[in-house]
């Protein structure tokens, strides 16, 4: 379909159907899913990025037979509000994903301090060392990212 402004999304939308969050790593791809009345998100899986079209193939893997409705991907702008090369990194992500299944309706949302909230409360709440912070970190920051969206989208009258 096409990449779309959160407020622009809630018309796009089933009633029902899941969102998949999206935290794009250099090494890594989180990713996290909403049940289908969008009202919580749940980390999910830890994508190991190798190129492109396998990375693509790993994540419809993970939507086909969870009734997805949309993607949430998490755009690193700067602390100032620019975007950088992440950020256009991103978007081609975006761009990318929709030449193989052009049907998919995508948005993006603001990951700043996503990961340093996460790595913050894996730290001092739960208490977890730093090598089982890196493998759960990325997907636990997509589920922030989609979650913080699944709310937006609440604020938005979406529906529930």
């Amino acid at each position: 379909m096409a990449v779309v402004d959160i407020t622009d999304l809630p018309p796009l939308l089933p009633r029902y159907g899941a969102l998949v969050g999206l935290d794009l790593g250099e090494k890594t791809i989180g990713v996290a899913v909403s049940d289908t009345t969008r009202m919580v998100a749940s980390p999910l899986e830890l994508i190991r990025k190798t190129k492109f079209t396998d990375d693509a193939a790993a994540l419809f893997k993970l939507m086909d037979g969870r009734e997805v409705a949309g993607l949430v991907i998490g755009l690193p702008v700067n602390m100032d509000g620019s975007e950088g090369p992440r950020a256009q990194s991103s978007r081609a992500f975006a761009r990318n994903l929709l030449r193989l299944r052009p049907e998919l309706v995508i948005t993006f949302w603001d990951e700043r301090m996503s990961s340093m909230a996460i790595n913050r409360f894996l730290i001092d709440e739960a208490d977890i060392n730093r090598a089982r912070r890196a493998e759960v970190v990325d997907k636990m920051a997509a589920g922030w990212i989609l979650q913080g969206a699944l709310e937006r989208l609440r604020g938005l009258g979406a529906p529930s």
